[in-house]
């Protein structure tokens, strides 16, 4: 087996907050490999997109402290120096952030920010590098290319300024794409077509990607592994067959119990997990999920947190290739893979 393109290892977050310490990720760890997508899925509030920011020393060092290792490559992203990490994105990392409004300069045109990407980390003139914004642009579905190089981002809609923010993100082939909530304000149609862009990315550079979503309905579909957090922690982590279709964890079941069944003709409401998570500076002692647990069936769950152990699987050996089936979670029906 080839060494992993990432991996973290023990990732912490603590953020200062007027209310205490935010305890925002607690001990995240897991790796992505070559031309792999890893899902990550949560509710909102659950550590996703923070743990990406913090990969990239994108977290203010006046609030935040970042501990653990992420390494790229072999190279731990949390050790770099600011020079390096710079060099590092876009090449090594590319970033499609959550909202493209406030990711984009709102006083330079697309094709100067496109451009400044392109030739940062390329020998290559204007007019090359206008000529590749133009077609990356082409490829994520912008009409009219070369008259959006011209425009401001409060001239394009919400989901053009998401396709000129992933076409900024793959600009320059990153090693890996971290995707967070990429396709949102996309509809259908623009979603499939930038899925097959990284599709194609994939099979042409082995790009590992990391697709943080709540769309389970795209996960299923582009998904190598599925990571599941809550509270700051991860509560499964498994093939997207196994987390899917065997969850172990009784969140991920709550998860996937929510969602709404097209195929029957019950007009009832829809199933909800009870509850809301907990404060990132006032967690439970024990299991992240116990207060909202519909299960409980073991007292440990209240005083000290289950860790992540291997879950037995039907169709697949457990030690082969680090496809292991994992959950935190000691619950009798939990267990049973």
């Amino acid at each position: 087996m080839s060494a992993p393109l990432l991996e973290v290892e023990d990732l912490r977050v603590r953020l200062r907050t007027p209310r205490g310490t935010a305890h925002v990720v607690n001990g995240l760890g897991y790796t992505v490999g070559r031309g792999e997508t890893v899902a990550v899925v949560g509710e909102s509030g659950s550590g996703k997109s923070v743990s990406v920011l913090a990969l990239l020393g994108l977290l203010p060092a006046r609030v935040a402290t970042v501990t653990g290792a992420a390494r790229l490559d072999g190279e731990d992203l949390l050790t770099m120096s600011p020079e390096r990490l710079r060099e590092v994105r876009g090449p090594g990392v590319g970033m499609v952030f959550q909202d493209p409004m406030t990711s984009l300069n709102p006083v330079l045109t697309i094709g100067r920010q496109l451009v400044e990407g392109i030739r940062a980390h390329g020998e290559v003139s204007k007019a090359e590098a206008r000529e590749r914004a133009a077609g990356l642009l082409a490829e994520v579905g912008l009409p009219d290319p070369q008259r959006a190089l011209d425009r401001y981002p409060h001239e394009l809609s919400g989901g053009m300024r998401q396709r000129v923010v992933i076409a900024i993100a793959l600009s320059n082939n990153p090693s890996l794409l971290i995707a967070d909530e990429a396709t949102t304000a996309l509809d259908v149609t623009v979603q499939a077509q930038i899925l097959d862009l990284v599709a194609e990315l994939q099979a042409e550079h082995g790009t590992g990607v990391i697709w943080i979503t709540h769309d389970l309905g795209v996960v299923a579909g582009i998904a190598d592994r599925v990571l599941v957090m809550y509270g700051g922690r991860c509560v499964e982590d498994g093939t997207v067959d196994d987390v899917l279709e065997r969850p172990a964890h009784p969140y991920t079941r709550g998860l996937l119990g929510a969602l709404p069944d097209l195929a029957t003709s019950d007009d009832g409401d829809l199933a909800t997990v009870p509850g809301v998570p907990p404060a990132p500076t006032d967690l439970p002692p024990g299991c992240v999920f116990w207060p909202r647990c519909p299960v409980r069936s073991d007292p440990r769950c209240a005083t000290e947190q289950p860790p992540l152990a291997i879950v037995p699987t039907s169709h697949r050996d457990i030690g082969g290739g680090g496809l292991v089936h994992r959950a935190a979670t000691w619950c009798e029906e939990g267990s049973r893979g």
